[in-house]
């Protein structure tokens, strides 16, 4: 089974690269982000006929979360992260299937920091520890994909000395994602490659992509189930190569049978 996650900064002006990857590179089950369309926007018809259902929450001009799936049980389960009936950001979705529970999100970015967007970022983060926790207790097999605007170490980003002031970087930040991955949830990609140096972004500034000088801050987390069903995974780096591509590039995993 083979899962992704992938920021496709607008799933309308990117639809040709999105259907392009999901044709070459046929993951079973997607996470996408930043949608930057409304719900009646969301492009369905061309995402049935690469042989996908998806359910979706979309936002006008920004924000906007999605799952994909290949498997004819996709069921949405809730939209909208707990905690604070007044946040009408469309940033997490969750669904069940193929016995799989997947958790689709898209953390606040939070600049500049300090400030407003910052403490929401904080606020977020807190939710999602606190739904995390609540998803551990009931036992079931999950991933929590998504673009958490967040690199958790100096390995995850290019000259970290840069980005000491960033909200993506700060210690508050890295110490929130510290203790939701503590609560007992695998970072998939850094089980599979403890030390090395892996981006999942790119600025389209300053030539970064061909420079390589990138960002780790998309991520998939995986529950006490999935830890020892995870075999292979790595990011589609050629994907953020290809014209008008996204900034991020698809990471993926995956799990054996049970």
């Amino acid at each position: 089974m083979k899962i992704a996650t992938y920021n496709v900064n607008g799933v309308n002006g990117r639809l040709p690269v999105l259907l392009r990857w999901l044709k070459e590179y046929a993951p079973d089950v997607v996470c996408l982000q930043e949608l930057k369309a409304p719900d009646e926007k969301f492009p369905l018809a061309a995402i049935n006929e690469a042989g996908y259902h998806a359910i979706w929450h979309g936002q006008k001009s920004w924000n906007g979360i999605a799952i994909l799936s290949r498997y004819d049980d996709l069921k949405e389960l809730s939209r909208g992260l707990p905690g604070d009936p007044d946040d009408l950001h469309s940033r997490y979705i969750e669904a069940i299937t193929n016995g799989l529970v997947v958790g689709c999100l898209y953390l606040p970015n939070g600049n500049p920091a300090p400030g407003p967007k910052f403490d929401y970022k904080l606020q977020w983060f807190k939710r999602l520890q606190k739904h995390a926790a609540l998803m551990l207790k009931h036992d079931v097999p999950m991933v929590l994909a998504g673009d958490y605007n967040v690199m958790p170490t100096d390995l995850d980003v290019y000259k970290p000395e840069r980005w000491l002031d960033d909200a993506l970087f700060r210690p508050e930040v890295k110490n929130a994602f510290k203790a939701l991955v503590a609560q007992g949830w695998t970072d998939a990609i850094r089980k599979l490659y403890p030390e090395e140096k892996i981006y999942t972004f790119w600025d389209y500034f300053r030539n970064a992509y061909g420079r390589d000088a990138g960002l780790r801050i998309d991520h998939l987390l995986l529950s006490t189930h999935l830890e020892g069903r995870l075999v292979n995974g790595g990011v589609d780096k050629e994907v953020r190569g290809w014209e008008k591509s996204s900034d991020h590039a698809p990471v993926w995993i995956e799990l054996s049978e049970k």
